[in-house]
């Protein structure tokens, strides 16, 4: 479907878009809250000063705190999502530019509280909680701050870096606007012939033709623009990786990992033993790298190579009302609990399916603590969009579990706990398929798309997390991270990941110049633990072991009640071993040997 033919938001049928009146009834309803909520934040001064004279003034202001918070995360959810529905309504374009200037304000009025509370000693704090029983409930929040008094520098200090923030973040915004606004990419043609400059999305679009010379043009011509530039993005990245160490070094912590880890207290031996496990696995990744060269049918596999479809077409797909249905079969093994509110979202309005204009494209899970968790989707009848509508859901029922289960204060989940849930959905519906699906095509399509998840989430995001490590320990050390040194530890890291099927093209040594991620702060080890966590999670659901549903329905309800670390080891993954990794190459295994037999018995290979 064209834009041209997409339909306007006021043609589509209701009960195909999400219900926004349980937010606010009406615009006006939002606008009073919005107009509330910036009277009463004037009034965070007043508890500014105060948290030293006693339990019942620190209870106070913590709570009024809190309170605030939640009343701006319903405004400003409201705010988003009617954005989000219809960019091009400039009502709600200025709804939400509302919402977002409110964040900043109530933001900058309680910046006092943390930095307050630690002024006062560890025998104040908990003398207030021996005094005043109502404040048992923040014990959790308040030992996670003063864990970090260590590394809490003084007022003054503070107020140093806090105003250095815009210039601590300048590498990182000169990176965005070279690398998204600055850099002209060249033109070159499409699989109809047709010439198209170069984008970002093109480029991926791209490098899935079945065409082998736009593959090649394609991704020759897109390094070659950041060939051109790549002592700048050296220098950019270089420079942040100081950053990171420099706040590191001065709030005395051992290193930028370290400092990173400790805002979710992830043990360092987390990122270890991912980087271990992984590295001894490399040969799984090489034998689906060399089945793909195979398929293929090519002499030399190039890294243009990886991302192109080995087996064509899709051989099933499905509308959205037979997804509907799929799902609530192939999720049958979460239990009645589960199901129920999978049965809720369906029925209640909280999926926005189809796509309209001006609607935000992609897909995913919104809401706060006062509001269902939405979904937004953009429908288009596929298989992925079924394993789509699956991960958003996992997101949802996790936020609904979470918000149902726990306090406000602990009403919300981690990043490193966010995908665990959304991917343990899309595992149980790849064993349903498997377990349901006899024709080979369709038990190859599925295998095939299981693999390369695998691939770019584990594999992939491993590599990435190893160059990370690599380059802040090497500015550590004093070394220059100059583009030739950058350059060559990327293309025998890339050689070492994907293995001697694929040619060490020269142009994937720059692919670190243009991943954003890497300005992101030891960020994308956590696609890799959570892709893995949710496989050995699936697998114990699926296999009905003792007690692993119940482990897992705990974890969804946990939120931030305990350190993530803590959470899962109660969901029945320790993520400072090295099993559940093992558990999950030992699934990619297994399905690598099916793959491989599906596609010699079909005599593809």
């Amino acid at each position: 479907m064209s834009a041209k033919t997409l339909p306007k938001r006021s043609e589509l049928a209701v009960e195909s878009t999400w219900d926004l009146t349980k937010i606010y009834a009406s615009d006006e309803d939002f606008q009073a809250d919005l107009k509330q909520v910036s009277q009463e934040l004037l009034q965070a001064k007043d508890y500014q000063g105060t948290l030293k004279k006693g339990a019942k003034h620190f209870l106070q202001g913590m709570e009024f705190i809190l309170e605030l918070s939640r009343k701006l995360e319903k405004i400003y959810t409201y705010s988003h999502l009617k954005n989000d529905q219809d960019t091009s309504n400039t009502t709600y374009q200025g709804m939400n530019s509302q919402a977002s200037t409110l964040v900043a304000k109530v933001s900058e009025a309680v910046s006092w509280f943390e930095p307050e509370l630690l002024s006062l000693s560890d025998e104040q704090i908990w003398g207030y909680f021996e005094e005043e029983p109502k404040l048992e409930v923040y014990r959790h929040m308040v030992e996670g701050i003063v864990a970090e008094r260590p590394h809490v520098l003084s007022e003054q200090e503070e107020a140093l870096l806090a105003g250095a923030g815009e210039i601590f973040g300048a590498s990182s915004k000169t990176y965005g606007i070279m690398s998204n606004a600055d850099l002209t990419f060249p033109i070159v043609k499409n699989e109809e012939g047709e010439e198209v400059r170069l984008s970002h999305g093109l480029y991926g679009q791209l490098l899935e033709s079945t065409n082998r010379q736009v593959r090649e043009e394609t991704f020759k011509q897109f390094y070659s623009v950041y060939d051109q530039f790549q002592n700048t993005f050296a220098t950019t990245l270089g420079s942040h990786v100081k950053m990171h160490n420099y706040l590191a070094k001065t709030r005395h912590y051992q290193s930028a990992r370290e400092a990173s880890l400790a805002n979710n207290h992830i043990p360092e031996a987390v990122y270890d033993t991912l980087l271990q496990v992984v590295d001894k696995h490399l040969p799984l990744l090489h034998r689906y790298v060399a089945l793909r060269k195979k398929l293929l049918g090519v002499d030399t596999l190039h890294m243009y190579d990886m991302y192109t479809p080995i087996l064509g077409e899709a051989p099933i797909r499905y509308s959205y009302s037979e997804a509907k249905e799929k799902a609530k079969i192939a999720l049958q093994p979460l239990g009645q609990e589960y199901m129920a509110i999978v049965e809720e979202a369906f029925s209640d309005r909280w999926i926005d399916v189809v796509e309209n204009q001006g609607k935000r494209s992609g897909a995913y899970s919104s809401g706060c603590y006062d509001t269902v968790p939405y979904i937004l989707l953009n429908w288009h009848d596929s298989l992925d969009q079924l394993y789509t509508l699956v991960h958003e859901m996992g997101h949802s029922v996790h936020s609904y579990f979470t918000r149902h289960n726990q306090p406000y204060v602990y009403g919300d989940y981690s990043i490193f706990l966010a995908e665990i849930a959304s991917t343990t959905n899309e595992n149980i519906l790849t064993e349903h398929l498997l377990a349901t699906e006899k024709d080979p095509k369709v038990r190859a399509y599925v295998l095939n798309r299981y693999l390369d998840g695998f691939k770019g989430t584990i594999f992939r995001q491993t590599q990435f997390a190893e160059f990370e490590h690599f380059i802040h320990t090497e500015d550590a050390k004093g070394v220059p991270l100059t583009a030739e040194y950058l350059n060559q530890y990327y293309g025998d890291l890339n050689a070492k990941y994907y293995g001697p099927a694929v040619a060490k093209d020269p142009e994937i040594a720059l692919e670190w110049s243009r991943i954003p991620h890497f300005y992101y702060n030891y960020y994308v080890y956590q696609y890799a633990t959570g892709f893995s966590a949710a496989s050995a999670l699936s697998n114990k659901i699926v296999k009905q072991e003792a007690g692993a549903l119940d482990h897992y329905l705990n974890y969804l309800k946990a939120g931030n009640s305990d350190y993530p670390i803590e959470v899962m080891k109660k969901a029945g993954v320790d993520m400072t071993q090295a099993v559940y990794i093992e558990e999950a190459m030992k699934v990619f295994e297994a399905r690598l040997n099916e793959f491989e037999k599906i596609v010699t018995d079909l005599g593809l290979a």
